[in-house]
């Protein structure tokens, strides 16, 4: 599916899926959710982050794909590093396109990070994506938007945000705070935010059956 992954570092340690049919669409994703039953023509590629030093776990070396000063809406930022690893994700839907993939035919996703990278990423991508799948998470240098779009050329993109109402690291408010300044970026329609009693900074079968539903919506077979 991904071709020659070494010149596109990130494919090089990633968990590809590949499709029972013939590939027509790519789902992108900062690790492989529990439950998610993808349509058989998606390949699923769950990229790896790498491991970085990360100044809210004490400066300790873990996967993460950029540095993490805080969890609220107030802390501080790494911009360089969000701004790097946007474009390492770009670089792979370059990759993908190449590789015959249209980018109406992608979408990006991922849980916490991985969600906020995917956010991030997508809304500043000069190609149209198909969606975006944000779990449990934020969107990063949100007081950079709704300056930051590129162009609008993602006004109209699909977004499924889900976010467990028992988060004790990134609280249901933010999820909501979120969605609220992702209406300012995109069509408001656009933006589904669903929240899911007691659950917690994690996943559950509603949430995944949901995600299920929207990537097929989104990618139907051609």
């Amino acid at each position: 599916m991904c071709g020659n992954n070494m010149s596109v570092p990130l494919l090089a340690d990633a968990v590809t899926v590949s499709g029972a049919e013939r590939e027509t669409a790519a789902v992108r994703a900062g690790s492989p959710p529990p439950h998610l039953l993808l349509p058989l023509y998606t390949p699923n590629c769950f990229l790896c982050r790498p491991r970085i030093p990360v100044t809210l776990n004490m400066k300790m070396v873990m996967p993460s794909w950029f540095d993490l000063m805080g969890l609220t809406p107030d802390a501080p930022e790494d911009e360089a590093g969000i701004k790097k690893a946007a474009e390492n994700i770009k670089a792979i839907i370059e990759h993908e396109m190449k590789n015959g993939i249209p980018p109406n035919r992608i979408i990006l996703g991922g849980f916490s990070q991985g969600g906020a990278l995917s956010l991030y990423t997508a809304l500043t991508c000069q190609h149209q994506l198909a969606g975006i799948v944000a779990l449990s998470c934020w969107l990063p240098l949100h007081k950079a938007f709704p300056q930051a779009a590129n162009n609008g050329v993602n006004k109209d993109i699909a977004i499924l945000q889900c976010h467990g109402e028992m988060d004790p690291m990134i609280p249901v408010r933010f999820g909501a705070l979120t969605a609220e300044k992702l209406k300012s970026v995109v069509t408001p329609t656009k933006v589904q935010f669903k929240t899911y009693p007691g659950v917690m900074h994690s996943s559950c079968p509603q949430e995944m059956m949901a995600v299920k539903e929207f990537i097929e919506k989104l990618l139907p077979r051609i």
